[in-house]
C-alpha cells in the first residue's frame, strides 16, 4: 500500500510518518518551502524521511508570503511565553491562511499521479492548537471533496482516505507514541522562531507544548533550549 505523508519535520508529522510505516504503508514524504520563517524544519524533514526509509521525499516550493497575515509568513512577531489559558482561546497569529487546504491539495495531486488512495497528515485537535484546519470535520470535508474532484476518484480507480492517527492525542501521548515507534526526537524541529543557527527559542507556543509533552511523558527532550 502506498501513502503520501505530509512531513514538516516536527514532532507530530514525524510521528505520523512513523505510524504510517508501522502500519505497513510504503511512504512518499511531501514537505513545503512556503516562505516560512522556520524553514530549517525542511532539514529535519529530510532527516526523518531517511530515518523511516521513505521511497521519496519531495519539497514543493510555494510562496505564502504573497498573502502574509501570519507570524510565520509575514513581519509579525511570534507570540512568546503564552499561558495554557491564552493558548486555549482564539486562533493564534501563527495560523497560516488555508495552509492545510493547500498542503492537502498538493498531496492529493501527487497521490493521484501515484495511483495512491491514502494520505497521512499529523493534525491533532488537542493541546490548544486553535487551528480550524486541524479539526476532524474539516478533514472529513476535504476527504469528501477529494473523491469528488479527481479523475481517479470519479473513474473509481482510487478512493481517497485522509488518515489522521494523532487527531485525538495530546502532546504527551504523541511523545510516547513517537518513542514507541522509533522516532529519533533529536532529528526533529518544532520551533516557530528559531535562531539563525536553527536552535529552538523555547518560548513560542510550539516549543512550550513540545516541552510540556516531554516533561509529562517523563522523557528527556534531546533538543537544546536557551537557559533562562
Amino acid at each position: 500500500m502506498k501513502a503520501v505523508c505530509l512531513l514538516s519535520g516536527g514532532l507530530d508529522s514525524s510521528t505520523c510518518l512513523g505510524v504510517a510505516v508501522r502500519d505497513g504503508f510504503t511512504c512518499y514524504a511531501l514537505s513545503f518551502e512556503y516562505g516560512q520563517r522556520h524553514s530549517v524544519e525542511l532539514q529535519a524533514a529530510a532527516r526523518i524521511s531517511q530515518l523511516f526509509h521513505a521511497i521519496e521525499h519531495r519539497v514543493a516550493h510555494i510562496d505564502l508570503r504573497a498573502f502574509g497575515a501570519s507570524a510565520l509568513t509575514a513581519d509579525i512577531a511570534v507570540p512568546k511565553s503564552r499561558t495554557p489559558d491564552q493558548m486555549a482561546h482564539g486562533i493564534p497569529i501563527t495560523y497560516v491562511p488555508a495552509r492545510n487546504t493547500i498542503f492537502l491539495a498538493y498531496a492529493l495531486a501527487w497521490a493521484e499521479v501515484l495511483e495512491c488512495s491514502d494520505i497521512f497528515i499529523g493534525v491533532n485537535a488537542i493541546d490548544y492548537s486553535g487551528y480550524p484546519d486541524c479539526r476532524p470535520e474539516y478533514i472529513e470535508a476535504f476527504e469528501k471533496m477529494a473523491n469528488l474532484g479527481t479523475k481517479a476518484g470519479v473513474e473509481g480507480r482510487t478512493h481517497t482516505r485522509i488518515h489522521t492517527p494523532l487527531a485525538k492525542l495530546g502532546k504527551v501521548d504523541i511523545v510516547r507514541l513517537g518513542k514507541e515507534i522509533g522516532v529519533d526526537f533529536s532529528l526533529t524541529h518544532s520551533c516557530y522562531d528559531p535562531s539563525p543557527e536553527g536552535r529552538p527559542c523555547g518560548l513560542c507556543d510550539s516549543c512550550l507544548l513540545r516541552r510540556e509533552g516531554f516533561e509529562q511523558a517523563g522523557i528527556a527532550d534531546p533538543l537544546q533550549y536557551p537557559t533562562p
